[in-house]
């Protein structure tokens, strides 16, 4: 049975940079560990000159693992503890922030904007409570360490956890699947019956689910142990994802965590240099938000970035 549809928002990491934002969503926080989802692309033609515009530069995070998956184009990430990662289609990069890091996401490549080849989606995930203060780290997987399963005319590629009898090496810290589906029109998926939350991404194309028609750009959850059949209605991209829920998270900007004091710790940790900046990326940051004097993880606050 179909629990909710949340259709994405618009959303600005700056003034180039515009995205699609799943979740969260007012009526769902979060599905399974899953606490925040963005789309962002394909980027349309753009200047070079404008390249530098769309970085995002260095930001902290604390309590959350970030997930970055490209569709196309390509990313440098740099952090805290000095990885310096390239990220290509196919690909995943694992942060985990733990007690907290910096990162920056930076489009070094003119010809791939121009060529309105940049397509990704990135995810966060909530850590169970005793990883929330974990030393961070950071990994990147090639496409052969993700398993891909093929047949006729589905193909699909495991980010991470395990679902469809598919595992991987990938470093999670609670029960999760996350997957990257492509459907060709007319074709037939189920998802994991062993999570207790379950949702399905269309990043394109489009579905159809108990005679009803769900386009690019929505994500459909689904109740516990229901049995949806899902249907491409034309060739379509989709990402498959959930897991076991960790209770009550506060997210506030870019921090995440199950203790409201935490945020407020974390905000003057990044005021005043606690967290340091990537040392091949530390001469420009973007400053903490104006505080707007709500509690943490209620009402409006600053656009989280990636």
């Amino acid at each position: 049975m179909l629990e909710i549809v949340i259709s994405a928002r618009n959303a600005a990491l700056n003034s180039f940079m515009k995205v699609k934002r799943i979740l969260p969503f007012r009526l769902k926080r979060m599905v399974g560990p899953f606490i925040f989802m963005d789309h962002a692309g394909p980027v349309d033609l753009v200047p070079g000159e404008l390249a530098g515009s769309m970085d995002v530069l260095p930001h902290p995070h604390i309590g959350l693992s970030t997930v970055s998956y490209l569709f196309g184009g390509k990313i440098t990430h740099r952090d805290s503890l000095g990885v310096e990662q390239v990220i290509l289609p196919g690909e995943v990069n694992w942060m985990t922030a733990g007690k907290g890091i910096a990162h920056s996401e930076r489009f070094e490549d003119p010809s791939v904007l121009a060529g309105g080849e940049l397509e990704m989606i990135q995810t966060w995930v909530a850590l169970p409570e005793k990883n929330e203060e974990d030393d961070p780290s950071f990994f990147n997987y090639k496409p052969e360490e993700l398993p891909v399963f093929t047949d006729k005319g589905t193909k699909m590629r495991l980010i991470a956890g395990s679902a469809y009898g598919l595992n991987n090496r990938v470093r999670i810290h609670s029960p999760l699947f996350y997957l990257h589906a492509d459907l060709e029109a007319g074709n037939l998926i189920g998802l994991p019956m062993e999570y207790a939350e379950r949702s399905i991404y269309v990043v394109k194309g489009s579905i159809e689910v108990n005679g009803h028609r769900y386009d690019s750009g929505q994500m459909l959850v689904f109740t516990r142990k229901s049995d949806p059949a899902i249907r491409a209605t034309e060739n379509s991209t989709l990402m498959l994802m959930g897991g076991e829920p960790l209770g009550e998270r506060f997210i506030w900007w870019n921090f995440v965590s199950s203790r409201k004091e935490r945020i407020e710790q974390a905000k003057e940790d990044w005021k005043q240099g606690r967290i340091i900046l990537p040392p091949n990326d530390d001469k420009e940051f973007i400053p903490l938000p104006e505080d707007k004097s709500r509690p943490a993880g209620t009402g409006p606050r600053p656009e989280p970035l990636s």
